[in-house]
């Protein structure tokens, strides 16, 4: 680090997102992403007038994509904030709601950007454990005084809450923000969209990377009542107000009209990884209930970190954490048939010794 880095970030352990090797070909199941391509309409919007369009800056109130949000999930525009991908709306709410004397509680095992979140803005990291089969402590979400922050499905095991355990964490205190990150919540959790109109202290953040395919795009957005989301928008206009690319407004918009794209594909993931389920589990693995686009598995045959890397070198990338209550297992994106049959293959031979 430089001699100019203030004081504040010198200890500051970055975010380390899912490996992009470059060295070969792999078949991907590292970063949650999905196997299908996006809405053939939403390709088709990108045009070339849309092209050059670029000339011009977005929009910065992002009409077009918001309105299409707000038609889909029946809420006002004025209740939907959209990003630069979901990330960039977690830090606006880190941002507009967090520092020394308003805390922010988390999952012990989730999302890995919410502690980096809360150093940037200078907020303790306050970590509620998991339970002992991996899933949410309600009561213990449902107790806690201070703001809280959860994934549903959770983001590293999949294990999702009902909406009534949802309500019950919102409704304990009005005095306190809960944020339900749903990055994964249309591969078969409940949203809670529509508690945010019955609930004032409540957000819900989702995106279009997973089950809309547009990761490389970078899009997502906030549902909330009115005064929250004016509070993220004062943030987002004091920092990037052109922060969503007309091209990627363009893409949104058509994507989450296209209901047929969308419902084929996430049925095809959901299948996929139930097959995936059931073939690790003939091979003795421990697999957790996910309802998430990935399975967290661990075999009592080989370790999490050996089986990452024995995959890896026969051109299969999965995830593997150093975290301790983590490492023994591997996170599997669910793929493609063709690529989770391979994978079943390859894991098969490396248990065997083929």
């Amino acid at each position: 680090m430089s001699k100019f880095l203030i004081d504040r970030y010198s200890s500051l352990d970055p975010y380390v997102p899912g490996e992009q090797p470059q060295d070969r070909r792999y078949i991907k199941l590292n970063t949650n992403e999905s196997p299908y391509p996006p809405s053939p309409k939403a390709v088709a919007a990108i045009d070339e007038d849309a092209v050059r369009g670029l000339r011009l800056y977005s929009d910065p109130e992002c009409r077009v994509v918001s309105e299409a949000i707000a038609e889909y999930y029946g809420v006002k525009r004025s209740e939907v904030i959209v990003g630069n991908g979901s990330d960039e709306i977690l830090a606006f709410i880190y941002a507009a709601f967090c520092d020394g004397k308003h805390k922010l509680a988390s999952p012990s095992i989730s999302y890995g950007f919410y502690p980096v979140f809360g150093a940037l803005v200078g907020v303790e990291n306050y970590v509620i454990p998991l339970k002992n089969d991996y899933s949410l402590d309600v009561e213990a979400f449902v107790n806690c005084p201070d703001n809280v922050i959860f994934a549903n499905p959770n983001a590293q095991t999949g294990i999702a809450i009902t909406l009534e355990d949802v309500e019950r964490i919102v409704s304990a205190s009005s005095d306190r923000l809960v944020v339900v990150d749903e990055a994964y919540v249309d591969f078969g959790a409940e949203s809670a969209v529509e508690l945010t109109r019955k609930y004032a202290n409540l957000i819900v953040v989702q995106t279009f990377s997973k089950s809309r395919s547009l990761a490389g795009a970078r899009l997502g957005f906030a549902i909330a009542n009115e005064a929250l989301i004016a509070d993220l928008k004062a943030v987002k206009f004091s920092f990037n107000p052109y922060n969503v690319n007309r091209l990627t407004e363009k893409l949104g918009a058509e994507a989450i009209r296209d209901k047929e794209w969308f419902n084929v594909n996430r049925r095809k993931i959901i299948v996929t990884r139930e097959y995936v389920r059931a073939a690790l589990k003939e091979l003795g693995f421990e697999v957790l209930p996910s309802v998430a686009n990935f399975l967290l598995a661990r075999s009592d045959e080989i370790g999490g970190e050996a089986l990452y890397l024995a995959l890896k070198a026969r051109g299969v990338l999965v995830r593997h954490f150093s975290d301790p209550a983590l490492k023994d297992f591997v996170r599997i994106t669910v793929g493609s048939g063709y690529e989770m049959e391979i994978l079943i293959k390859e894991i098969k031979n490396i248990i065997t010794g083929a």
